[in-house]
């Protein structure tokens, strides 16, 4: 029988936003997972309304490339596989939940960077609660701590 304190899952979709997160996720899902586990790095660049869905925006740029370069890295240290899957879309939560759905994940790890709104108000943005309504998996939040807010 399976420890039931131990979270197990079979494929991981990590949701990258190419922020300070990003590394702290892609450890988190590594760690907790095993050998077999099937890793899928996707990061989205969100297109503006004014330009054309499929303009090539993220392949030409080196950052986007670097965010994907980096998670498959810290998987490559501990011996894991990872895909990557550079994205383009209107939505970011709607292209990261459609790409659960689509791979069959059963888990769904996003970041959550710690900030506050003008007036000092926590924030979560629109995009986690997106996931957090419509993913058919297990979602895992990840927030960052207060102290890496930048100053």
């Amino acid at each position: 029988m399976p420890d039931t304190d131990t979270p197990t899952y079979r494929r991981a979709v990590i949701a990258l936003n190419g922020g300070s997160s990003d590394e702290r996720i892609v450890r988190l899902v590594v760690a907790l997972g095993t050998k077999d586990v099937e890793l899928i790095a996707v990061h989205v660049v969100e297109i503006d309304w004014t330009l054309p869905l499929d303009a090539d925006i993220a392949g030409r740029s080196e950052e986007v490339q670097q965010v994907l370069d980096t998670a498959e890295g810290i998987a490559e240290q501990r011996k894991m596989r990872m895909e990557p899957v550079l994205l383009q879309a209107r939505d970011v939560g709607a292209a990261i939940v459609d790409e659960a759905t689509e791979r069959d994940a059963d888990l769904l790890v996003v970041g959550l960077p710690y900030r506050k709104r003008f007036g000092g108000e926590f924030a979560i943005g629109r995009t986690v609660p997106y996931i957090l309504q419509n993913a058919p998996c297990a979602v895992w939040v990840v927030r960052e701590p207060m102290s890496e807010e930048p100053s």
